[in-house]
């Protein structure tokens, strides 16, 4: 499948609600998961530890968009077992290339120390994997993203699967019937993934997310 696999074959993958994975990063092939339960984050039911929206409040990184994507992916496939491949990795540069994907990264002073990457296609955001190398990086990131994500006009934030990470910020598991239900009319609506700046004012990211004790 690997030689098969295009960037326009990729997105319209993701039209139909699957989306590519390879058994890891010496694996060559790559393969459609189209899991039954699909895990998504809703935008209005992010949510945060009273900690960390402290902490975001300090502003101890920098947050800019599309400066190092190919640095986000290699950041996100630096990890012991990864389902990110070679022809994986260059397919989602070409994405990036030609405006379907984008990567929010989390700067401390000239080093990148975090960031998630995913794909766009009308209202929806697939976010595809994050890192974090500093403690709190990647929350961090992801809510500089849903706050990105509800600015940009979208309305439906694929995680693909859920972790115990994502739970604790918000994320659900939907059925897949429902999933492609709430993909397609999203599909229908248009969204801007760059009409936020770079660095909203802290308060604006914090504010409407739920903060817990």
């Amino acid at each position: 499948m690997t030689t098969m696999l295009t960037p326009e074959t990729l997105l319209r993958g993701y039209a139909a609600g699957i989306f590519p994975m390879s058994e890891g990063r010496d694996d060559p092939e790559i393969f459609w998961v189209d899991p039954r339960e699909r895990g998504v984050m809703p935008l209005d039911g992010f949510h945060i530890s009273r900690s960390l929206g402290k902490h975001i409040a300090k502003e101890p990184f920098q947050i800019r968009i599309n400066t190092a994507f190919d640095a986000v992916v290699e950041g996100c496939a630096d990890r012991d077992e990864t389902w990110i491949n070679g022809p994986i990795a260059t397919l989602y540069s070409a994405l990036h290339r030609a405006g379907y994907a984008h990567a929010l990264e989390v700067w401390e002073d000239k080093t990148l120390v975090g960031g998630v990457y995913g794909v766009t296609l009308g209202a929806a955001f697939f976010g595809e994997s994050m890192f974090s190398w500093r403690t709190n990086a990647s929350k961090i990131a992801l809510a500089y993203l849903v706050h990105r994500l509800r600015v940009g006009g979208f309305t439906l934030f694929d995680t693909q699967f859920v972790t115990p990470h994502l739970m604790s910020l918000g994320a659900v598991e939907i059925p897949r019937a429902m999933y492609h239900a709430q993909l397609a009319r999203a599909l229908g609506q248009e969204a801007d993934f760059t009409r936020a700046p770079e660095m909203p004012p802290v308060q604006d990211v914090i504010q409407r997310s739920t903060q817990t004790s």
